[in-house]
């Protein structure tokens, strides 16, 4: 509570002159919006001598969006209820802006009485705030003390002083504002930080809800990514956010339109303000900043949400483009190994295999004949691994038969003891039907499987071919082979997907001991 200094011995101005000179000291001691207004009503009862004070801040509409008090607790405020609609003397002084003083409130024509736990209150003394001509909010006064009425000095201490805390109002507000500027760059770097290389997309997001709903001040935020025109929620903040769900399904035209808009757009869903904020990315796939408010947004807040949600979007696009060209550095690199595999290393071996060919035709015994001939056969068996690299290097960055079933057989690295050696040849990715190349990968997992728990084999061979119209799958091992004994749940299914398909599956125990397993189905 403020008070006012007496004045001092031989001090030029009165006691209500000092009192004035205090009031306008004490409300010109902060940059704090919220303690200039609590400050400038209290000081405006001290100087009155009135029991109670109020202002009303007012916003869009001339609505009273807030309601400073002094004079009552807490407990009896919140009994109150929201602020006056406007109706009454409260309304007369929104409507025509200028000083009224009453000896009786209740004897004013426009007096529509006190809602329920209102104080009683007679003597009234009610004064506009202006802020660069503009009715910032009303002063009120009431219950002068002792039951006397509010004077025309009270009057015009009241009007100086209300003049004097337009220019601090005005002050606090500035420094607010460039205060929640700073904040909101603040964010908008930490976002960037985020996304610098290598960067954490989904991170950053995280933290643009984060930062929106603190500096917001808001009950929720999510940030909504489109893809297939649907909005999905990507990221989320706050105590609300598990009902971001159904709410932005509800929301999805306004989610659409919203998209083809440079601004923020503010709906209302069942009472509550929500601010949509376009997410304007050029090389993402775009979407929105949901802001579930604790009140209107003002201009300030919109404008600034707005140019985070830009900033977070231009730094996505950043993101985007370092990605896209280290895929394309990616890609160029592959490229040229696959060139160089297939233009040196490859016509090389084809090469040195026709040499032994006609070193083969050479040779007198047979022993040698026979190495050369499995030499040979080694070349056929290395180009073809080569020729799957080089087809696994070119087309690598994104899904393909080939390289699922790569994945595969490192999956069973582990329990196998090694990885399985891959060999693919033909169109195996442009040829082969989806729902082939399932059952493709579900026998290949069943007979790696049955590899791992019965063969003990320290080599295993996957070999995947496309030629004629006819998928062909061999697995070899060089481990026990197949137990007499043995069940055939595991090829019983393996048997079914073959016939299945229209094809056929044969296990063999091949030259040198362990199992084959060959499934060939139609490719079509």
């Amino acid at each position: 509570m403020v008070e006012a200094s007496p004045p001092e011995a031989g001090s030029p101005l009165s006691g209500d002159a000092q009192a004035l000179v205090d009031a306008l000291v004490a409300i010109s001691s902060d940059l704090d919006l919220d303690s200039v207004l609590d400050r400038l009503v209290r000081a405006a009862c001290e100087l009155t001598r009135a029991r109670y004070g109020a202002l009303g801040v007012l916003g869009a509409h001339d609505q009273v969006t807030r309601l400073v008090t002094h004079g009552i607790t807490a407990q009896e405020r919140a009994r109150l209820g929201p602020p006056p609609a406007g109706h009454g003397v409260v309304g007369v002084l929104i409507s025509d802006p200028h000083p009224l003083r009453l000896a009786r409130l209740q004897d004013h024509p426009a007096s529509v009485g006190f809602p329920p736990n209102h104080p009683p209150m007679s003597t009234f003394l009610g004064v506009p705030v202006r802020v660069r001509g503009t009715v910032f909010g009303n002063l009120y006064l009431t219950e002068k003390a002792g039951g006397a009425q509010f004077t025309d000095q009270d009057e015009r201490f009241v009007e100086v002083l209300a003049a004097a805390a337009a220019h601090v109002i005005e002050n606090a507000r500035s420094y607010a504002q460039s205060e929640r500027r700073r904040l909101w760059l603040e964010a908008t770097a930490q976002v960037r930080d985020l996304l610098q290389p290598p960067a954490d997309v989904d991170a950053a997001l995280g933290q643009v809800a984060i930062s929106a709903r603190r500096l917001a001040a808001a009950r929720a935020t999510a940030v909504l990514r489109c893809r297939d025109d649907r909005f999905s929620v990507v990221a989320r903040d706050g105590v609300e956010a598990g009902s971001l769900d159904e709410l932005v399904e509800g929301l999805a035209d306004e989610l659409r339109r919203v998209t083809e808009r440079p601004d923020p757009v503010t709906v209302e869903t069942g009472g509550r303000p929500i601010l949509l904020v376009p997410l304007r990315e050029q090389f993402g796939p775009g979407g929105a900043l949901v802001v579930l408010a604790p009140g209107t947004p003002d201009q300030v807040d919109t404008e600034l949400l707005g140019a985070f949600a830009d900033q977070a979007a231009l730094a996505l696009d950043h993101a985007q483009a370092l990605a896209d060209r280290e895929e394309l550095l990616l890609t160029a690199d592959r490229d040229r190994i696959a060139r160089d595999l297939h233009d040196l290393v490859i016509q090389r071996l084809f090469a040195t295999g026709l040499h032994l060919q006609g070193a083969r035709r050479r040779a007198v015994k047979d022993d040698v004949s026979d190495r050369i001939e499995q030499a040979i056969a080694d070349l056929d068996v290395t180009i073809k691994d080569i020729r799957s690299t080089i087809f696994d290097l070119q087309h690598g960055l994104g899904e393909s038969v080939r390289g699922d079933v790569r994945r595969v057989a490192r999956e069973y690295a582990a329990v196998l003891g090694h990885e399985p050696a891959v060999r693919t040849d033909g169109p195996l990715d442009t040829a082969v039907p989806p729902d082939t190349a399932e059952q493709l990968l579900a026998v290949l997992r069943e007979a790696l499987s049955n590899v791992a728990r019965h063969a003990e084999s320290r080599h295993t061979v996957v070999e995947v071919a496309l030629a004629d119209g006819e998928l062909a799958l061999t697995v070899t091992d060089d481990g026990r082979g197949l137990p007499a004994d043995r069940s055939e749940s595991g090829l019983r299914n393996v048997r079914r997907r073959a016939v299945d398909l229209g094809g056929t599956v044969a296990f063999e125990t091949p030259e040198g001991g362990g199992t084959r397993v060959q499934w060939r189905v139609p490719a079509t």
